[in-house]
């Protein structure tokens, strides 16, 4: 199993490799430093949303209804900023509340009727976006008056000064020290196996090497993006969550043998609809960071949404079945999803054959999953 695993990781990066190299020689504006910076605005949007995508799929379910929640939950701040002015603060503060109690009540549904979540997020994907159409009057909603600005038009336009983007990433780096040193430290207390001194050394130096070279990349342009500051905090979150926490072990001990899991005394039921409410307010951030970078409220956004953020789990080792998959992964796979598509973007590749693509990628990330499973 673990040369499988070696293998998947081996060949995403290959595959990785493969299509910035494509894109870079077929359109060299691809590594500019405007371009990179835009590609990690679009990744932050869709990584984020398959954070949440994560732990849905983690104890064996979906969420088909995430794409169309995306536009509804944005498009319900929208208008509550734009025609009812209300603070941007609160507009979003409630769809959020909102997002979470919508995604707490599918919860339920799924776990107390025995309803497979497949079908409820289906119907939830055709009433939300139902609902959404209805809630922005079939129209475009701005986010802010024009010629200002507020919390919701800042949320993909703000960038953090050089100097802040070179302070939080040293701040990030001596955290990834701190905790490595730690952990290595724990497991010779309790008698495990501990990588070569060698080996961290060289893993510490490439994520210094990686962390510093996106900060100067980005201070090309005009700094680190604000959703990517988002993305980074709501990752190391659902990491914390799922690693270290009850919770995360029973979400996947949930997805490897759920008959065992009831057995072993674990609150299945509690653990699902906590899982589908954290989705909700994950699908409520996505929500806002989406329809900020459309910097309007129209009638498609957050379309296909959910296939992208389902693909990124997959491509990253996911398993649609339940009980395995990673942050890093995820974070891997949700990579390749920005950069094909907006590699395609910058190829003025048409509407027609994106699609093409995103369900090739997203057919051939099920068949990887498949194969190396057996």
């Amino acid at each position: 199993m673990q040369s499988k695993r070696s293998l998947r990781d081996f060949s995403l990066v290959i595959a990785l490799v493969v299509i910035c190299a494509f894109f870079a020689i077929m359109s060299p504006q691809f590594l500019s430093a405007r371009n990179l910076s835009l590609l990690m605005t679009e990744l932050s949007i869709t990584a984020t949303l398959a954070m949440g995508m994560l732990l849905i799929i983690l104890p064996g379910h979906i969420d088909l209804s995430a794409g169309s929640g995306v536009g509804l939950l944005g498009g319900i701040a929208s208008v509550l900023v734009f025609e009812h002015k209300w603070p941007a603060p609160l507009g979003m503060g409630t769809a959020l509340l909102i997002g979470i109690l919508i995604w707490f009540s599918m919860g339920n549904l799924i776990v107390r009727q025995k309803i497979p979540a497949f079908i409820i997020t289906l119907g939830g994907l055709l009433i939300f976006k139902g609902l959404f159409w209805l809630v922005i009057h079939n129209s475009t909603i701005p986010i802010v008056q024009g010629g200002r600005a507020n919390l919701y038009s800042v949320l993909t336009t703000f960038y953090l000064p050089p100097t802040v983007g070179y302070a939080l990433a040293a701040v990030i780096i001596g955290f990834l020290i701190f905790a490595q040193l730690r952990s290595r430290k724990a497991r010779k207390e309790y008698g495990f196996v501990v990588e070569d001194r060698e080996v961290v050394f060289l893993k510490l130096f490439l994520a210094t090497q990686l962390i510093f070279l996106f900060v100067v990349v980005t201070n090309k342009f005009r700094g680190i993006p604000l959703p990517a500051v988002i993305l980074g905090l709501i990752a190391f979150a659902v990491y914390v969550l799922t690693t270290h926490t009850p919770f995360g072990r029973y979400l996947y001990a949930i997805g490897g043998n759920e008959e065992a899991a009831v057995i072993s005394g674990i609150p299945v039921e509690k653990v699902v609809v906590g899982a589908f409410s954290m989705m909700g307010a994950i699908v409520a951030i996505t929500g806002f960071m989406q329809t900020s970078y459309s910097g309007a409220s129209t009638t498609t956004v957050g379309d296909l949404m959910e296939l992208d953020a389902i693909a990124a789990c997959v491509i990253g080792g996911v398993s649609l079945k339940g009980g395995r998959g990673t942050v890093m992964g995820v974070l891997f796979g949700a990579l390749i999803m920005a950069c094909l598509l907006n590699g395609m973007t910058l190829l003025a590749v048409s509407p027609e054959f994106k699609f093409i693509a995103r369900g090739a990628v997203l057919s051939l990330a099920v068949w990887m999953d498949v194969r190396l499973a057996r």
